[in-house]
């Protein structure tokens, strides 16, 4: 028997549940968990999601740990990331058009509302990573162009980015964002928000109303960014760097 074989024994015992009240809770058929318990079936992923959920243990420890072993201790996520998948179990990337994104605050846990999505598959993405697609509006991050696709890679935890990068922020504050962002999660609790353009002002985010992460990765455009009329070369992350910090350290001075 393997580990997600003996470990959906265990945990539905654990709670005391016959396979038919496991069935219930998951929406299928008692012969179904018959055989995932026997291993003559494999739970497809969305199960594997609704399993986690639902014995509140992390996918890595539902599949890779003997949970009934008393020198485990498991832990799951503050949340269990919804995705889709094709015919072949592999993950999509779902693209969340502009016109979408204000419900997708509401929406981004749901799995009927990502069924809903257009989805999409690239081929030179590393598999071991999930992406999501995001249409951006504005002239905040030029030279990228409002309507560009930016395909972001998922962050776990707003204490993994890393200063100077582009992100695709989800926040109760901004809704969906495109920025460049400095983490000061642990000093501050806030993210800092710069936009390419110059002529948006830097702001913060409270972590707290984050609700996702995309490292930007990858982005689709119709047209190419135009940098034949700039004058000056763009500025280096260090220089980046350096603005972001006067600009922190004057707005710290005009709260006091």
């Amino acid at each position: 028997m393997s580990l997600i074989d003996s470990n959906i024994k265990y945990l539905r015992k654990e709670k005391g549940w016959t396979q038919q009240d496991l069935a219930d809770e998951l929406g299928v058929k008692r012969p179904q968990i018959g055989s995932y318990e026997e291993g003559r079936a494999d739970p497809r992923i969305q199960t594997l999601m609704k399993l986690s959920d639902l014995f509140n243990v992390s996918l890595d420890d539902l599949l890779g740990k003997d949970l009934s072993s008393p020198m485990v201790v498991t832990k799951k996520p503050t949340k269990v990331l919804a995705i889709t998948v094709d015919s072949q179990e592999r993950e999509n990337i779902e693209l969340v058009p502009q016109k979408a994104s204000a419900g997708y605050t509401n929406g981004y846990a749901d799995p009927e509302y990502l069924q809903e999505l257009p989805r999409f598959q690239l081929p030179n993405l590393p598999r071991n990573s999930t992406y999501r697609a995001f249409e951006i509006s504005g002239d905040s991050m030029m030279p990228i162009e409002p309507g560009t696709i930016i395909i972001g890679e998922y962050v776990e935890s707003p204490e993994l980015i890393k200063n100077g990068k582009t992100y695709i922020i989800v926040s109760e504050q901004e809704g969906v964002v495109y920025k460049r962002v400095f983490n000061y999660a642990s000093e501050k609790g806030v993210l800092f928000m710069v936009s390419d353009n110059s002529v948006y002002s830097p702001y913060e985010i409270a972590v707290e109303g984050v609700m996702e992460i995309w490292e930007a990765k990858a982005f689709i455009s119709t047209k190419f960014p135009d940098v034949k009329n700039n004058d000056k070369p763009p500025m280096s992350l260090q220089q980046l760097t350096e603005i972001v910090l006067e600009i922190k350290d004057e707005v710290t001075k005009l709260k006091k």
